[in-house]
Order: structure tokens, then sequence, then C-alpha cells
């Protein structure tokens, strides 16, 4: 069965850091490319970021690139996101879908908020 574990959001101020991990099993998480993907409030889904099935290649949107840095251990089977700078425009919540065969599986996700 696969799995999505989500964790490390929180409270932050701005200009705060928060660290986000997922942590995946059930499918091989070293053979996939994995993203971030984060949802605020009453908006759609926004893409984050993306990294390669090696992490050697990263890709991150227009309004995190050089404050967000996406990373993984495929031997610990996990995907983290660091998030410096953070704003009141980062609250949301993130979680890193995967599409594992014919199926789109998704965690339950982790709450970031960015206030004062």
């Amino acid at each position: 069965e696969v799995q999505l574990v989500e964790s490390g959001g929180g409270l932050v101020q701005p200009g705060g850091s928060l660290r986000l991990s997922c942590v995946a099993s059930g499918f091989t998480f070293g053979d996939y490319d994995m993203i971030w993907v984060r949802q605020a409030p009453g908006k759609g889904p926004e893409w984050v970021s993306s990294i390669n099935s090696n992490g050697g290649r990263t890709y991150y949107a227009d309004s995190v690139k050089g404050r967000f840095t996406t990373s993984r251990d495929n031997a610990k089977n996990t995907l983290s996101l660091q998030m410096n700078s953070l704003t009141p425009a980062d609250t949301a919540v993130y979680s890193c879908p995967s599409h594992v065969a014919t199926s789109t599986y998704r965690g339950q996700g982790t709450q970031v908020t960015v206030s004062s």
C-alpha cells in the first residue's frame, strides 16, 4: 500500500523557517520524481517544487525560488522541503502527491501558518 506522510508544519513568524518532510512507503521511492504542492485557504493547488529521482535536478515555482530548497534521501524514502524567509503568502497545507502506476496518492498534508 502506497503511503505518504507529511510532517514538520506549524506556526511560524514572518521571516522564519520550517523544514517539512514526506516519508514514503509502498513503492520504490528512488525510482520516482517527486513534487511538493500547497493549497492555501480558498485557493486551488499550487505546484511548489519538483525533484528528479536521484535528486540531481530540482525545480521551483517563481514564488518560492531562492527561499525554498527541495532534497531527498532515497535510503530513507524521505523527501524534504527547507523553507526560509517565510511570508504570510506561504500559509497553506503542503503535501507531496505521487503518481505510482496508474494512481495518484497523497498524504494528509501538513499545515504551515505564517503569522505574527
